[in-house]
């Protein structure tokens, strides 16, 4: 026998288990038992009718596989429908619920049964599912996106026990698996901040481990604008398999963010995912590589890269659940979280409606710092963007407001980081550079400060420290949607500096980021004329009129450098690139 050859073959493999079997057995062991025997009848049958095979059962699990993903994926989906009203009259605490996960992998075939990883792929995936949700491997998403009528959301690589290689997972988004009810928004966004797991085998590396969480909690806890759970409730979770959205059910708060460390030689890999704690969705993921040469500067590094991350994707994440809640609009915080998600849409009509929300929320409650600070934020955007009916009045008004939210919260981060924006637009450079160094002292995670930080510097006569500033901001941050002000900071710099090759990389990767953005396109084109590439220099002023097309030299640039030679310099530019005057 052991000379027979293995048998594989590709497949289709779905794997279903109960959440919470355990305890609704410790409960309920009869009333248990019936429902699984009708939750597992259910199963079987619907695998069957879809031209799949049950290969085995396993306790309060089920095994099976199919000769298309596509059929696999389908009954999936239609088994959680029917199981969903199968149990509809249980009371929540007593409701049966699977979670499905689906695999395309190789297997090997013995007896009827089927073994390997693609088995214990299906099976991992099955423990990321929300309870009455399914969870796809990549493999699986790429062979069924677009054919079916269902969405995905992206849950990036996992690290799973068991399994050499990250999984890509995807989480399924149907109608039926969609939260209907937003529970109620408090006061402010909060987030409870899990023990990240150790994943290396080496129990030595809790420190580590524990220290990652324990720092973001901290970072975390400097934002007034977060409330974040502490420390010691969230630490009983530990070592525990955990619903997430039960942990946020029994914490009240919105988010939770979940990871994990893996070390292996002298190199660590940290994920992180910060999850929606009504829905169970996956708002942001992201890992993290490094050395364990100094464990405190690594320590603090992916501290400070997800801290900065994290206060983007929420404020992203909040300002879409405000949308979804149009009866709570008269609400201050509502029309502050709209503001901040329309704010980083950065287009005119965005801005525009952002406004609008702020005036209002500003004219209920006159002392909210948040919506005063980020009403002049857009007003100065407006202006930096080019999309202002009045400048001047913009930047005057703008630099009152942002005086005033100081006054209202001399410890928030965002007033201060706002205000020295305004102090630069107002050509006040040394008050720009000590508000934005004011910012980072309250919040060293605030990557907008730092990036803002490198602007102040650069327009005061600092490329170097500007570059270097904007690079901590691109690496505390680099899924921040407003990147494009960090690259263009880094850009004009360079151009500062004389190095106009350098000029024109950054200039061109801040076009590719906003095509619409026109200092992007202004110091490309007056970087190529320094070089001499005249025609590429013309070129972009050329996609600089699709744009702005009423545009000339003297209006184009008024940028507020201490050293005036630099705007004298980027014009004579923009002449030689054949800019209207």
């Amino acid at each position: 026998m052991s000379n027979e050859p293995v048998i594989r073959k590709l497949t289709a493999i779905l794997y279903a288990d109960v959440a919470g079997y355990s305890r609704m057995t410790g409960e309920d062991e009869v009333g248990t038992h019936r429902q699984l025997s009708t939750g597992l009848d259910l199963i079987s049958g619907r695998i069957k009718d879809s031209g799949g095979r049950v290969v085995h059962y396993a306790g309060d699990a089920v095994l099976g596989e199919f000769q298309s993903v596509v059929a696999a994926v389908e009954t999936a989906v239609a088994v959680q429908a029917a199981l969903s009203d199968r149990f509809a009259d249980k009371p929540k605490d007593r409701r049966l619920q699977f979670r499905i996960g689906v695999n395309l992998g190789e297997v090997i075939v013995d007896r009827d049964d089927i073994y390997g990883d693609g088995v214990n792929v299906a099976a991992r995936l099955e423990s990321l599912a929300d309870p009455s949700g399914v969870c796809v491997s990549g493999a699986v998403f790429e062979q069924v996106n677009g054919k079916l009528d269902i969405g995905f959301e992206d849950m990036g690589d996992q690290e799973v026990k068991n399994i050499a290689a990250p999984v890509r997972a995807y989480r399924i988004v149907t109608g039926h698996s969609m939260l209907t009810d937003a529970p109620p928004l408090q006061d402010k966004p909060s987030i409870a901040v899990l023990p990240f797991d150790n994943m290396s085998g080496d129990p030595e590396q809790e420190y580590f481990s524990d220290g990652i969480t324990e720092d973001i909690i901290t970072a975390l806890s400097r934002s007034p604008w977060l409330f974040v759970i502490a420390r010691n409730s969230t630490f009983t979770y530990k070592d525990q398999r955990v619903d997430v959205k039960q942990v946020a059910g029994e914490l009240g708060v919105r988010y939770v963010l979940e990871g994990s460390v893996r070390k292996s030689g002298e190199r660590v890999r940290v994920t992180a995912q910060l999850i929606d704690g009504a829905t169970g969705g996956h708002v942001w993921a992201e890992k993290y590589d490094g050395k364990l040469e100094d464990v405190f500067d690594l320590q603090d590094l992916i501290t400070q890269n997800v801290v900065a991350s994290l206060h983007t994707q929420i404020t992203i994440a909040e300002g879409d659940l405000a949308e979804r809640t149009p009866q709570r609009e008269n609400k201050i915080w509502d029309l502050t979280a709209r503001g901040w998600k329309l704010f980083y849409e950065l287009n005119p009509d965005s801005l525009k409606e952002a406004k609008g929300l702020l005036e209002k929320a500003i004219e209920l409650d006159p002392s909210s710092c948040q919506a005063t600070w980020l009403l002049s934020g857009v007003l100065s955007h407006e202006k930096k963007l080019g999309y202002a009916e009045d400048p001047d009045a913009a930047v005057k008004r703008a630099l009152e407001l942002a005086k005033r939210a100081v006054a209202l919260d001399d410890g928030n981060e965002y007033a201060h980081w706002n205000l020295g924006s305004n102090y630069n637009d107002n050509r006040e450079h040394g008050r720009a550079i000590s508000e934005h160094n004011r910012a980072i002292e309250i919040n060293p995670n605030c990557s907008l400060a730092r990036g803002s930080l490198g602007t102040s510097l650069s327009y005061a006569g600092d490329p170097d420290e500007s570059i270097r500033n904007n690079e901590i901001a691109i690496r505390s941050n680099p899924r921040d949607i407003t990147i494009f002000f960090r690259y263009i900071g880094i850009a004009r710099a360079h151009y500062v500096a004389g190095r106009y090759d350098e000029a024109v990389d950054w200039a061109t990767r801040t076009i590719t980021n906003k095509p619409d953005y026109f200092l992007g396109h202004l110091i490309l084109a007056a970087s190529l004329a320094k070089l001499d590439r005249l025609d590429e220099a013309r070129a972009a002023v050329a996609e600089y009129l699709k744009y702005f097309p009423n545009a000339s030299v003297t209006d184009a640039l008024k940028e507020p450098y201490k050293d005036e030679t630099i705007n004298e310099s980027l014009m004579a530019g923009l002449r030689r690139a054949g800019m209207p005057e």
